[in-house]
């Protein structure tokens, strides 16, 4: 897929991790990704040591361009008449102030795909605010199924928003861009993060709505026995996602345990819940991890972020890219 949007040509007018991780992903699709930052840079670039730049940025071509003099403005026109697509973040109104809104740029490149990718979409009495990840995670409702065994939401390290909403942008761009080569037409997208985090929830309202649940499908709301997250010997975690009858088997055949086959609904808290946390207490996190890749339980290790370039299946998989380079 490296060379599927070779030709394709993009600009990132973007900042921080939404709109660079979205152009991102075209870039490792083969488009050509022109990045266009201030004279300072993207402020990213000064957070936490510019890591946050680097890690979203691969792949593009970076220019300084000072968008609000004249001829940075000329500069920027010229790229957008050999462009096909543009994505910015800024706050609703500023690249309108700029000269180089859609409407303007339209008449510059009549099939030019430009999306805008914000918190709150660029209308609404919510457009024009600050905002931040923590804070899409808390409106979309998603930041309330985090939650602590007393019920407090639980801070993520993650931008969990802004990767889902650069992820959403770029297939929008995607299918934008198909429509363009297909018709000649552009488009114009409006993209707000806190409404795509908000579409992750589809079941929770259906669920809400029948009166069944304010958490989502029941079965995986952490409310039984066999789909639960279980502490280890060394106090580390293991998950275990035993849904269905025959994973629920294996894990019971293993744990040499046939008492426990009726004991997959049981709720957590019970005299049932704490046997088998006990069976996990049993084993050291090492020897759990060595077991979930050889019984087949829907068992998996709760892995730390660096711990995850270790584990076989990521080791297969970057011996498998690197085969095709």
């Amino acid at each position: 897929m490296k060379e599927a949007l070779k030709g394709v040509c993009i600009l990132d007018v973007t900042y921080y991790v939404p709109g660079p991780y979205a152009s991102m992903r075209l870039a490792e699709l083969g488009a050509e990704v022109i990045k266009v930052e201030p004279p300072t840079g993207d402020p990213a670039r000064y957070m936490s040591g510019g890591h946050v730049h680097r890690a979203n940025n691969r792949g593009k071509t970076i220019v300084h361009i000072d968008l609000k003099s004249a001829e940075g403005r000329l500069e920027m026109l010229n790229l957008v008449k050999n462009a096909d697509a543009l994505i910015e973040t800024f706050r609703p109104g500023v690249m309108k102030k700029l000269g180089l809104d859609y409407d303007s740029l339209k008449l510059v490149k009549a099939d030019l795909v430009y999306c805008s990718l914000s918190g709150y979409g660029q209308t609404g009495e919510m457009a024009g605010l600050g905002s931040h990840d923590l804070n899409y995670m808390a409106l979309s409702g998603a930041l309330d199924q985090l939650k602590d065994a007393s019920g407090k939401p639980i801070h993520p390290t993650n931008t969990l928003a802004d990767f889902t909403g650069g992820l959403l942008a770029s297939e929008q761009l995607l299918a934008a861009l198909l429509k363009k080569f297909r018709t000649g037409q552009g488009q114009y997208l409006d993209i707000a993060l806190v409404e795509v985090m908000a579409e992750f929830l589809g079941n929770h309202d259906v669920y809400h709505e029948e009166g069944i649940s304010d958490n989502g499908i029941p079965e995986i709301g952490g409310t039984r026995v066999s789909y639960s997250i279980y502490e280890t010997k060394d106090g580390r975690y293991m998950t275990l996602g035993a849904l269905e009858d025959k994973f629920w088997r294996a894990f019971c055949d293993f744990a040499q345990r046939p008492e426990w086959l009726e004991w997959g609904e049981r709720p957590l808290g019970s005299h049932e819940h704490q046997k088998v946390a006990e069976f996990f207490k049993s084993k050291n996190w090492r020897e759990w991890y060595r077991i979930s890749l050889q019984v087949d339980a829907c068992l998996a290790p709760v892995l730390k972020a660096h711990e995850r370039h270790e584990h076989p299946f990521f080791v297969e998989k970057i011996r498998a890219k690197r085969s095709l380079v």
